[in-house]
């Protein structure tokens, strides 16, 4: 395997990296994403993800291969998308077996119904099972990833066995990992905020979390932004005032007295300064209104049924109506032979829903509402994107 080479240009500066909440965690990739990162140019070792420092994994397959030596194990893990190395080092435990002759004199020398000795022997065996995994068995590996002789391999820092009899921790494995994707890996990291707009940036976060606060606390299924307008006036600062020209006046013959200059009554009287022009504080108010609400729609929370002037929003997970319409459409549509054995699609409910309901109904809107019917176990997913009514 060549591992590639990130382009210098395109690699985020090593002193930001821990700002990446990524950098410092084990990241639950699939396999085949780690086999295909780059590797970082200024640190050896580090690897890239969608310009996310990655240095760490977390990884969950099948035993498909092994090999065993005096001090690791060497095993070939498959999660369905590819297969890697995994060099797990063994344990004290592993390496130390104590001889019979040894045991059997420390367990003559337990008294009383308790026997210590026997008790450490099961612990030992135990934890020896646990470390000794055979071909066909479930294996969990946390370590960073290392490139050997031009292979990508897991050096483990924790390795055990998994015991999934009824395979429920690799169904939760598998729904967890699609949402890290979308809310995490897929996302480039903001490692680089201007410093200028740092205040914007905040401003702009701390109204988007006020307007989400007031709704989910007030249950609110439609407002106006008038209504809402208000909650964001503490974020708005005034202008400082320009200072007036008796102050200024003031100022000077203070200044002067204490420089030990003349003060008469024909000193020159300094010209009032002249305000800068800026937007006013309702104009901001305005402004950060109109961003916050765009946030929260291009996030699915809010939207639009009807775009017109009169500016009505609709709480997507309060919208009685776009729920029921969603239902329906499953409900009907999961009947159809060509959806009854997958589901619907997600880009097919999202066609019939703006057919049926509204035009200005988006994906993320749309998500929303299928997590919070799947909630109340209206519908269940058979995949990722396909859903149908039970």
């Amino acid at each position: 395997m060549q591992t590639a080479a990130m382009d210098p240009a395109e690699e985020p500066p090593s002193m930001l990296w821990g700002l990446d909440p990524v950098f410092s965690a084990f990241a639950r990739l699939y396999i085949r994403d780690i086999l295909e990162m780059t590797e970082s140019t200024q640190v050896p070792g580090i690897y890239f993800y969608n310009l996310h420092p990655i240095s760490k994994v977390d990884v969950l397959g099948t035993v498909v291969y092994k090999r065993e030596r005096e001090d690791f194990f060497c095993y070939g893990v498959d999660d369905g998308t590819g297969v890697i190395n995994c060099l797990c080092w063994k344990s004290d435990v592993l390496k130390e077996e104590r001889e019979p002759s040894k045991w059997a004199q420390l367990g003559a020398a337990a008294q009383g119904g308790f026997d210590p000795v026997a008790e450490l022997q099961k612990l030992r065996r135990a934890q020896r099972t646990r470390c000794r995994l055979e071909i066909g068995e479930l294996l969990r590996v946390r370590g960073p990833v290392k490139t050997s002789r031009q292979q990508r391999e897991i050096k483990a820092s924790t390795y055990y066995k998994v015991s999934d009899s009824v395979m429920a921790v690799q169904i939760s494995w598998m729904m967890e990992a699609p949402q890290l994707y979308r809310q995490c890996y897929d996302k480039a990291p903001q490692l680089e905020p201007d410093a200028a707009g740092d205040s914007a940036v905040s401003s702009l976060s701390r109204a988007t979390k006020i307007l989400k606060d007031f709704l989910k606390q007030k249950s609110v299924s439609r407002f106006r932004p008038y209504d809402v307008q208000d909650l964001l006036q503490p974020l708005i600062s005034s202008p400082p005032q320009a200072a007036s020209a008796d102050q200024i006046d003031s100022l000077r013959v203070v200044s002067r007295a204490g420089l030990g200059q003349k003060i008469g009554p024909f000193n020159e009287r300094p010209a009032p300064q002249e305000p800068v022009a800026g937007p006013s504080a309702c104009q901001q108010l305005r402004q950060l209104l109109k961003e916050a609400l765009q946030i929260l729609q291009d996030e699915g929370a809010v939207y639009r049924k009807v775009k017109s002037q009169d500016e009505v929003y609709l709480v997507t997970v309060q919208d009685k109506d776009l729920l029921v319409a969603v239902k329906d459409v499953i409900r009907e549509d999961s009947r159809r032979e060509k959806y009854v054995e997958k589901g619907c699609h997600v880009l097919h409910i999202l066609s019939a829903v703006r057919q049926r309901y509204s035009l200005n109904v988006s994906r993320a809107a749309l998500e929303l509402v299928l997590k919070t019917l799947e909630c109340n176990s209206d519908i269940i997913s058979t995949s990722d994107s396909h859903y149908t009514a039970i």
